[in-house]
C-alpha cells in the first residue's frame, strides 16, 4: 500500500505531540507509544495499492505549487465510534480542492480506499488508534479544548510493505 499524505509545520507538530504525550500520561491510547521513524502527525489524503508510473513526479508538481495550506483544526473524536481517536481537519476550499487533485492524479492506481474518497473523506490527524468511545469524555479534557492553527507545509508517500517514507515535496 501507498499512501499520501501531508506533514504538519513545526507548530502544528508539536501542538499535536503534545496531546500524544498527554493522553500517556493519563494512562490512554496514543501514537506517541508508536517509536517507528517514520511516525509524526500527518493527514492522509489518499491510499492506493502501488503507484503507477510516474505519478510520484505528477504529484511533486502539485505539491511544489499548492503548499502551504493554512488549516485549523476542530473537534476530539472517535471516528465511528469504536476506533482512532483523532482530531477534525477544518476542510477549506483550499484543502478540499488539494485532495481532489491528489484523487484526479491518482485515476490510474489500483486498490483506492474508497474512505479517502472526495465525498466521503473525513480529514483528521490521528491521535490514537484502537481507542474506546467511553474514554472520549477524558481525551477531550487532556486535549485542552483548543483548535490549533498551522499550515501543511510538506507532502509524502508512506510504503505499507517496507515502511519507509518518500518525500513528495522539495521539502519533504
Amino acid at each position: 500500500m501507498r499512501t499520501v499524505e501531508l506533514v504538519c509545520s513545526p507548530g502544528l507538530e508539536v501542538a499535536v505531540r503534545a496531546v500524544w504525550g498527554r493522553l500517556v500520561a493519563a494512562g490512554l491510547p496514543s501514537l506517541a507509544r508508536n517509536i517507528h521513524p517514520t511516525n509524526r502527525p500527518h493527514l492522509t489524503l489518499a491510499a492506493v495499492d502501488e503507484f503507477p508510473p510516474g505519478v510520484e513526479h505528477r504529484l511533486a508538481e502539485l505539491f511544489d505549487a499548492a503548499l502551504p495550506v493554512p488549516v485549523t483544526l476542530d473537534r476530539v473524536v472517535v471516528l465511528d465510534g469504536s476506533a482512532p481517536l483523532v482530531w477534525l481537519v477544518r476542510p477549506t476550499p483550499a484543502l478540499t480542492a488539494l485532495h481532489t487533485a491528489v484523487w484526479d492524479v491518482l485515476t490510474q492506481a489500483d486498490g483506492h480506499r474508497p474512505w479517502h474518497a472526495p465525498g466521503a473523506w473525513v480529514p483528521h490527524l490521528s491521535l490514537a488508534l484502537r481507542f474506546r468511545n467511553a474514554d472520549l469524555r477524558l481525551a477531550r479534557a487532556v486535549a485542552g479544548g483548543q483548535r490549533p492553527t498551522g499550515a501543511f507545509d510538506a507532502a509524502r508517500s508512506y510504503d505499507g510493505t517496507d515502511r519507509t517514507v518518500t518525500a513528495l515535496t522539495r521539502l519533504g
